[in-house]
């Protein structure tokens, strides 16, 4: 009756202590147990998670570097295919008998493919010359005029068409499609000989080697007094020559 009418229920008449576990086991003197010193603790962990941070990045960086190192050896590698692509080229031209890489369309910059046709057309235009003049000089060869100038002719035809590719057409095609000032100084040089040539030829003086070896104006006259048929086939090779002649020129004043 006394408890109940206490004026603090809780109140056990004892002091309790709730954390002191079990007393039969510790008895009635049982402390509390400390804690551990969790700060301590704390840092520590977070120094090894700095450090290991640290270490990561170091790490990302190694394997950026040698990211970047691949890039570069994979672009080099790309140029290099490239330029050995550039250098060797399927062979086109002519489509008969293809001994040649030739392909303006593609190759060359638009607004440069027009003076590279007629360039192109300048090339041809040798070739057809020196055939004809090689077909004048047969002729005149057969008339009794020597064996000397038919050989000359030959050398002509065999010299000049690979010659004037080699020498000017191709640096020309190649300093078109790559802007390459070297080339373009080759085909300066090399082209100025050509017209130079063609000028001559046109004309076909008689100091010149031999001068009826070329078909051109002055052999024609020549042969104008006692064979006309002759000095026509003459006149139609001093035509081809005159006209190689102003196209040369005009490519190169352009160019």
């Amino acid at each position: 009756m006394g408890r109940r009418n206490d004026s603090n229920p809780f109140d056990e008449g004892e002091d309790v202590n709730p954390f002191a576990g079990n007393n039969s086991n510790h008895g009635g003197n049982s402390k509390l147990t400390p804690l551990p010193q969790e700060r301590g603790t704390t840092i520590e962990i977070t120094l090894d998670n700095t450090a290991d941070m640290k270490a990561k990045e170091i790490e990302l960086q190694v394997k950026e570097a040698k990211l970047k190192k691949r890039e570069e050896d994979l672009k080099k590698r790309e140029e290099a295919v490239a330029q050995a692509k550039m250098c060797i080229k399927e062979k086109n031209w002519p489509p008969f008998y293809p001994v040649i890489h030739h392909d303006i369309e593609t190759e060359i910059p638009k607004h440069l493919q027009k003076i590279q046709y007629v360039a192109f057309g300048s090339w041809l235009g040798l070739m057809v010359c020196l055939a004809w003049n090689f077909v004048a000089v047969t002729a005149a060869w057969f008339r009794g005029q020597g064996t000397s100038i038919w050989l000359l002719a030959i050398i002509y035809i065999l010299t000049g068409v690979p010659g004037s590719y080699f020498l000017w057409y191709r640096p020309l095609y190649r300093a078109m499609s790559t802007d390459n000032a070297l080339k373009f100084g080759l085909f300066f040089l090399t082209y100025t000989c050509h017209i130079i040539f063609c000028g001559i030829a046109a004309l076909a003086p008689p100091f010149f080697i031999e001068g009826k070896s070329l078909a051109g104006i002055l052999p024609a006259f020549d042969f104008l007094t006692w064979n006309v048929s002759l000095a026509g086939i003459y006149f139609i090779g001093f035509g081809l020559f005159a006209l190689e002649t102003a196209i040369s020129v005009w490519v190169i004043k352009v160019i």
